[in-house]
């Protein structure tokens, strides 16, 4: 019997960690690569050379061999600098979920292929599922609490084809047990948090790097100026922290940006102009197969959040979605992801 050839790509965190374990225990040939996407001189923000370390620890405990594929001028093109410029044009972008689709699994892929691997592999929690006409299907992962479908939701069929998400049926207390009783060094580590590859960052401050500033006011619902801004770009619909107003009974949230007039509006969490029950997308993202509209869904504006009740139509060239409740910050430039049942049928950008 011949193996498959398998590349996991091995992050320096346990879920990675163990899932090359149980595909060596799956009888797969197993091989590690470690992307280095992005450099920073603060290392108590940026974790690349801390990951990389542990990475290798992980293969060396494995047995398996370990390759490292520098990915920074592609990583500044295809999502840096999405984000910098979606920032300038007052739009909030969602670079994990373009990181997925354009570095990890396209990036990192097309590298796996070409070195002649039958199948890339992550640690997402997400399942896979190929139906009897080799249709892919993305679905949910057990605990809809930390369920990573949403991150994945633009790949394609190619994508899923040559990709193994070997602890999608696993708890994360599972996860956790397996790297302890094997031993793995990583076992204890911490989940990983903020931007993709980037790590956990003031983010106003990473825009500063490239977008300067811009001043303007803040005024509330009835055209009162309470504060000034230093650029609108900086701030997110339905953001709280940051806005540096003082003496008010209530807090105070972002609920719309005038990027003409450079004006930050600001009101109250019960302030109507903080909820919406439609959006638009300007194109559609199918997973498997695309299907017929009118039609009934469950979708999500961001990760965690519950599945919520929604319909769509395509009317005057876009797709439009109408909610049954109204959703708290639909906010331009984020991802908005479509579910039938438990599977991820399609995802769009918000319009």
């Amino acid at each position: 019997m011949i193996k498959k050839k398998v590349l996991v790509w091995l992050s320096g965190w346990v879920d990675s960690a163990v899932s090359a374990y149980l595909l060596q225990q799956a009888w797969y040939e197993v091989d590690a690569g470690f992307m280095v996407n992005y450099i920073a001189e603060d290392e108590s923000t940026c974790t690349t050379k801390k990951d990389l370390e542990i990475a290798k620890e992980v293969a060396s405990f494995l047995w398996i061999n370990f390759f490292t594929f520098d990915y920074v001028k592609e990583y500044e093109e295809k999502i840096l600098h999405y984000i910098f410029e979606w920032y300038q044009k007052w739009i909030t972008p969602n670079p994990d979920v373009f990181c997925n689709s354009e570095v990890k699994f396209k990036l990192f892929l097309e590298e796996a292929l070409g070195l002649w691997y039958d199948y890339i592999a992550t640690g997402h929690y997400a399942k896979l599922e190929k139906d009897e006409k080799n249709i892919f299907h993305l679905l949910k992962w057990i605990d809809s609490g930390k369920d990573q479908s949403y991150f994945l939701s633009f790949l394609n069929q190619f994508q899923l084809e040559h990709s193994l998400f070997p602890i999608g049926n696993l708890e994360k207390s599972e996860v956790r047990e397996i790297a302890k009783k094997i031993g793995l060094p990583n076992a204890e580590r911490k989940d990983s948090q903020g931007l993709c590859f980037v790590g956990k960052v003031d983010f106003k401050e990473f825009l500063e790097k490239k977008i300067p500033h811009q001043k303007g006011n803040i005024i509330d619902t009835s055209g009162k100026k309470v504060g000034e801004h230093e650029g609108v770009f900086y701030y997110t619909i339905g953001q709280r922290k940051g806005l540096n107003i003082g003496g008010l009974k209530d807090p105070l949230f972002v609920i719309e940006k005038q990027a003409e007039k450079n004006i930050l509006i600001v009101g109250t969490e019960k302030d109507l102009e903080l909820y919406n029950n439609i959006l638009t997308c300007s194109s559609l993202h199918f997973v498997a197969e695309q299907f017929e509209f009118p039609k009934s869904w469950k979708a999500k504006i961001r990760y965690r959040q519950a599945d919520q009740d929604c319909t769509l139509s395509f009317e005057n060239g876009k797709y439009i979605f109408r909610f049954d409740e109204k959703q708290r910050a639909i906010t331009s430039g984020q991802v908005v992801a479509f579910y039938l049942g438990d599977e991820l049928v399609a995802s769009g950008v918000i319009d």
